[in-house]
């Protein structure tokens, strides 16, 4: 067992070996060193979302991740506070009229995407499981869904970890492609805004490119996400009564309530609205951060473990939903 990761307290009485110090006062190793010094260049301003992915999934293929057992808890925190700190940026009445425009295209969307899903399993002999949580990550959002799906289906944690290898792959790709494409296409904010939350999987993603495009593309393609994150609840109430492994735990994400508060107080309280912007920078520093540790989470073992036909059902439901969205949303000329 490596030094840096032994046990420092004995089985009795809880106190140290003799000869070591707490883990809090030892000198971190090399690996441990360079982790916390990305960490750090991750909240200047010379990182920004995609750099900041990139970094970490670098360092997961190369020293990889010291801190490993402890990125998803991170993540999962990270990613939801910040959620909540922009909504301090965000006008309630703005935010309601850009999900009138994307509730039709949501519903279309996620309906689709799961009919599709189920048919790709089927005929690639996907693991019933497995397909099940890559077709809610694809058609609600991410790592989210598989999160909220996984116990109401009782998926194992190969299953779990097989989907969010497939969604985190898809997600750094989109965060570099969307922006181009969009500019290529001269999408206006609010298609790319609309596009964003539609057809990328993840918060954490489709905030990193629609930022990369405009404070009107970000402020639509949050609302639109969270609005949609929304249908975790009815889909995984509708998988467990048809689940036939024994119906587990519903888990609502309360985050997008204090989301709504958060965005509230900023459309009504004068105080809230003088002070929000810092709130905001805080939140996509934080989301910054949140991409950063998902790179870093990709590890070789993490890649390799996601296999040939669960990324091609992925990368078909995402080619698939990415191109129908585009399509539907520069037709109705939103």
């Amino acid at each position: 067992m490596d030094a840096e990761n032994k046990a420092i307290e004995t089985t009795r009485g809880g106190g140290f070996e003799a000869g070591e110090k707490p883990s809090f006062i030892r000198r971190p190793s090399t690996r441990q060193f360079i982790f916390l010094l990305l960490l750090l260049l991750c909240l200047t301003p010379l990182v920004g979302p995609p750099l900041a992915l990139l970094l970490g999934f670098v360092m997961a293929q190369t020293i990889g991740h010291p801190f490993l057992k402890l990125n998803h808890k991170a993540t999962h925190w990270l990613l939801q506070t910040s959620v909540v700190g922009l909504g301090f940026g965000m006008n309630a009445h703005s935010a309601l009229q850009a999900g009138r425009e994307g509730v039709l295209l949501t519903i279309a969307s996620i309906a689709g995407t799961l009919a599709l899903g189920a048919l790709l399993g089927r005929w690639l002999h996907i693991e019933r499981k497995t397909s099940q949580l890559i077709s809610s990550g694809t058609a609600i959002c991410g790592g989210s869904a598989i999160a909220a799906m996984s116990p109401v289906i009782r998926a194992g944690e190969q299953q779990i970890s097989v989907a969010l290898g497939v969604v985190f792959i898809l997600n750094s790709i989109a965060l570099f492609t969307f922006p181009v494409v969009g500019h290529w296409l001269d999408l206006t904010q609010t298609q790319f805004g609309l596009w964003c939350a539609i057809a990328i999987h993840d918060t954490s993603s489709v905030v990193g490119a629609a930022s990369k495009y405009g404070a009107e593309a970000l402020e639509i393609a949050t609302t639109v996400k969270l609005a949609r994150a929304l249908w975790i609840i009815p889909v995984a109430l509708g998988a467990r009564l048809v689940s036939k492994s024994g119906a587990g735990k519903v888990k609502v994400p309360y985050f997008i309530g204090l989301f709504i508060l958060a965005m509230l107080a900023n459309t009504y309280l004068p105080a809230v609205q003088e002070y929000g912007r810092y709130a905001v920078g805080i939140a996509k520093t934080g989301l910054t951060l949140t991409l950063f540790l998902i790179g870093a989470g990709l590890s070789r073992q993490a890649l390799r473990s996601v296999g040939v036909r669960p990324l091609l059902q992925g990368g078909v439901l995402w080619g698939v939903i990415s191109l129908a969205s585009l399509w539907a949303i520069i037709e109705i000329s939103f």
